[in-house]
């Protein structure tokens, strides 16, 4: 992400004090896409630089106090350097965790879809489960979501949804979520009280801005009108204003229904596909370099990474890292983050790599 390295410090300060200038130049909003890039930018380097200061000052009054106590024979000071100590260790541990997050795309916003597997209206209230899940992990973030496109199901939950997170290092975090999730709990929809598996897949890619090149052609696309699903009533909206874009060389399909203008809702469409097909070419990239080093992935992409079990028994792993809980509610009510540092950590230097940094 940066020249230097993560921790490049002399690097990132010299960074901010240039987007400083190009912020306070008067046609900086012109192109309200670059400057919006541009702040994220700012945000990601903020996120490094004020935790990388703030653990310094505690490591140097640690230091300070353990030379006055050693001068003064004061042993009364032991509480107050283990206190610092106990920070400066924690610290650390951030600090290592966000260099987990130093993939180029790691601070850019990310789009998330949620799909019901095979099962019915049981995978689509599944799916419904792991959407309210994500928005809350978002909320308690400090994120801002937005929903750009949801099928209900026939009797409950979702066949489908793909929503926007805006908020630093969206992508960096979730993508650690994408591929199959697995609950396995006493059926509501079930008379006979049985026990049921449902599946649900996660899918996430990093957005991209204008700025990134993706040769898209208009003779690849099939664009199909709809009429948007809502509340009913005065919500209703009652022209074919929804987009759904198939790209048909690769299969992609995305959707927008968010929107009354149908020139919105495509314009975001694309915005969509573009990240959809930047994030493929990624995978196929990672896939080339591992094995090239003859390396096998663990976890292939679109593979089970997670089990939930409600019934007979409470419990929440991850079959990539083993981090096991017995409190499942507090998982769908959004507390991921164990699941989610515990997988970076370990994925550590695999992360993914840009596209140009593979050429």
């Amino acid at each position: 992400m940066i020249s230097g390295g993560f921790f490049d410090i002399p690097g990132i300060e010299k960074r901010l004090k240039e987007i400083e200038e190009i912020g306070s130049a008067p046609d900086f909003w012109n192109n309200q896409e670059r400057a919006k890039s541009i702040q994220r930018e700012k945000s990601a380097l903020d996120a490094i630089l004020e935790p990388y200061h703030k653990y310094r000052r505690v490591m140097e009054d640690a230091l300070a106090l353990y030379d006055l106590g050693i001068e003064a024979g004061d042993e009364s000071v032991e509480g107050e350097l283990m206190a610092l100590l106990a920070e400066i260790g924690k610290g650390i541990h951030d600090l290592e965790f966000k260099r987990m997050l130093s993939g180029q795309e790691d601070p850019n916003n990310a789009i998330v879809s949620v799909n019901a597997g095979a099962g019915g209206t049981e995978s689509c209230d599944w799916a419904s489960m792991l959407l309210r899940m994500y928005l809350r992990y978002c909320e308690l973030k400090g994120w801002k979501t937005e929903l750009n496109e949801e099928t209900p199901g026939e009797t409950a939950g979702i066949k489908s949804s793909t929503f926007t997170v805006t908020g630093p290092y969206a992508y960096g975090h979730l993508k650690a979520e994408m591929g199959v999730h697995r609950l396995v709990r006493i059926s509501p929809f079930d008379a006979n009280k049985r026990r049921h598996t449902s599946f649900a897949s996660v899918y996430v890619m990093p957005e991209i801005s204008d700025d990134v090149e993706i040769d898209i052609a208009e003779k690849d696309l099939r664009v199909d009108t709809y009429r948007s699903s809502g509340a009913g009533g005065q919500h209703v909206n009652k022209t074919d204003s929804a987009i759904r874009i198939t790209h048909i060389p690769t299969g992609v399909v995305v959707a927008c229904q968010n929107e009354r203008s149908q020139h919105q809702n495509r314009h975001t469409a694309m915005k969509m596909l573009r990240s959809r097909l930047y994030a493929l070419e990624l995978q196929k990239r990672e896939e080339k370099i591992q094995n090239m080093a003859g390396e096998k992935k663990d976890i292939a992409w679109g593979s089970q990474i997670r089990s939930y079990v409600l019934q007979p028994y409470q419990m929440v792993k991850d079959l990539r890292t083993g981090v096991t809980t017995g409190n499942p509610q507090a998982v769908l009510d959004g507390e991921l983050d164990q699941f989610i540092e515990a997988y970076l950590m370990k994925k550590g230097s695999g992360q993914s790599m840009a596209v140009e940094d593979l050429e």
